[in-house]
């Protein structure tokens, strides 16, 4: 594999359905220059290492001139999302935000959800109710995602349909391989589209304060800075739950033997959401970050200004960490996976998202009656990053209560 060919291939569509041969090629020299002078980087102890070196920027103005600024559309009038800064701006975003959404300041936030959360489960599986085949993605996975981070934030429900639109042209424009112009376009004017939408309601929840997170935000940061963090959160919020859900279903559906155990013995659900989360992680690789110094890992010399690109799915198959990574193991132990992240950037949604897989997954395989998958592999959406099914038809036999 030459350089020049690496970032077409990891991007290539055709590999989407199994980068993992892949990447144990890419793991064969961890650690590469690419013509271009980007650093690609795929085995876990470098990711890691480097995904916690305060000399690494996710804020991508810090890249030599002529390198691309993968991830953040420049033009659409709002300041960067809470991913694109670092400290002290980060530090700063990211406090303030958990105020209203975690401990010491809201311990019960999260967990009051749990009973909106199950109803919304309920319901959705209801609706599989006489039918032979059903879409997990679209009947299941990408609703209840949308449900709740609407709900966090304090969006109208009736106005969570307008969402998947803005969300996938925001998704596409983290996505390195996904550079035509229109796409870049697009994404600009969802994020102006959706920073406009959440600006008025945002306006609206400071003169009538009411449940969620925009009612807490609003008061307590600079003026534009709720519409790019609720941008965040209601992309990042769901696209990668959508993406855990539908990659545990695929999963479990092809391991039937683990599935067995699992309508057997329920409290395997969080042993097993956690491996599929290392197994099939929803968030590939990280293509964002900068060196803002020179930076030695591996026995390599990272430069300052250059794009290093951290594989976390290739570095959650690293023999040197994980014994027999290819296999799917739910009894697997220490399993400290890179599934969201890890450093200031972990995943700031990790713990709802866990919430849902933990109560989505079991719901779905307790109640359903699964035949089999209708298209294996079935068909993936085009983003490289943020990788998951598109679609994913499986024929059911029926439903229970």
């Amino acid at each position: 594999m030459t350089s020049g060919t690496i970032v077409a291939e990891i991007t290539d569509y055709a590999d989407r359905a199994d980068p993992y041969p892949l990447y144990t090629e890419l793991r064969k020299q961890p650690i590469r220059r690419l013509d271009d002078g980007t650093f690609v980087v795929s085995s876990y102890y470098e990711v890691r290492s480097l995904a916690n070196d305060p000399r690494m920027s996710n804020d991508t103005s810090n890249r030599l001139a002529g390198y691309a600024r993968v991830g953040q559309p420049v033009e659409s009038g709002l300041p960067p999302s809470l991913i694109f800064t670092d400290p002290p701006v980060h530090d700063r975003l990211r406090d303030t935000i958990n105020r209203p959404f975690g401990p010491p300041h809201s311990p019960r936030f999260l967990d009051g959800l749990r009973g909106d959360l199950v109803k919304v489960v309920g319901e959705l599986l209801d609706a599989f109710e006489g039918k032979d085949h059903v879409d997990i993605v679209e009947d299941f996975a990408y609703p209840l995602p949308v449900t709740a981070i609407c709900k966090v934030l304090g969006v109208p429900r009736e106005d969570e349909s307008r969402f998947h639109v803005w969300a996938d042209a925001l998704a596409s424009s983290l996505d390195p391989g996904s550079g035509a112009e229109d796409g870049q376009e697009k994404a600009q004017r969802a994020r102006q589209d959706l920073g406009a939408y959440l600006g008025d309601l945002i306006e609206t929840k400071r003169r009538h304060p009411g449940p969620g997170m925009l009612s807490a935000l609003a008061p307590t940061m600079a003026p534009s800075d709720p519409e790019a963090t609720a941008v965040l959160l209601l992309v990042a919020g769901h696209e990668t739950t959508v993406n855990a859900i539908t990659n545990t279903t695929l999963t479990l559906l092809r391991h039937p033997e683990i599935l067995q155990r699992f309508r057997k013995e329920p409290d395997l659900a969080v042993p097993i959401i956690e491996e599929v989360l290392r197994y099939e992680p929803p968030v590939q690789f990280v293509p964002w970050v900068t060196a803002l110094d020179d930076v030695e890992v591996g026995g390599t010399l990272i430069p300052k200004g250059s794009p290093v690109w951290l594989m976390l799915a290739a570095a959650n198959r690293d023999p040197r960490r994980f014994e027999d990574p290819d296999r799917f193991d739910p009894d697997r132990k220490d399993n400290e996976h890179l599934g969201f992240y890890t450093g200031i950037h972990y995943c700031f949604g990790a713990p709802l998202a866990r919430i849902e897989l933990q109560l989505a997954v079991p719901e779905l395989f307790r109640r359903v009656k699964f035949s089999g998958l209708r298209e294996d592999p079935p068909p993936y959406r085009a983003n490289a990053v943020l990788r998951g099914p598109r679609h994913l038809p499986v024929a059911i036999e029926g439903l229970t209560a």
